[in-house]
């Protein structure tokens, strides 16, 4: 979780919001990024899914089973479906998101049945250190405005 937090605090840096994630593979980290929405003018440049692209080209595969997700924000919709599309092992993530998070927050699509194969995911690794730069970045936005 610490390279996803890193990657998080670069996104900061970028003016993007600092979601960060990882992609691991026994032990190594195969895939990283942080938000990258504003830059890209991609809605879909979200941490995990840029995260998951980089891993699934140095994999050459798609599937990344024996694969793990280190996330510093749960997972919206569209994120924590392309982690079951990706057949990812475990979703490790940090703070809940009480507005769009799919990991039982506001709804739970991790585990839902009727989308195929479930992804097994436990949330609150470094919840703090990940609400912490979601609440700096947040309140310096609205200083500015």
């Amino acid at each position: 979780m610490e390279a996803a937090l890193a990657e998080a605090s670069a996104a900061a840096d970028r003016d993007e919001v600092p979601v960060g994630a990882v992609v691991v593979r026994e032990g190594e980290i195969i895939g990283r990024a942080g938000n990258r929405r504003r830059e890209l003018q991609d809605p879909t440049a979200h941490a995990e899914v840029l995260a998951i692209r980089q891993a699934a080209a140095f994999t050459g595969d798609f599937r990344l089973e024996h694969c793990s997700l280190y996330v510093t924000l749960e997972p919206c919709p569209m994120c924590i479906t392309t982690c079951r599309q990706a057949r990812l092992e475990l979703v490790i993530w940090g703070a809940d998101d009480p507005k769009a998070g799919a990991c039982g927050s506001v709804i739970d699509l991790a585990e839902d049945r009727r989308l195929g194969p479930p992804v097994v995911n436990r949330g609150g690794l470094e919840a703090p250190a990940g609400r912490d730069l979601l609440e700096v970045f947040f309140a310096k936005k609205r200083r500015r405005a």
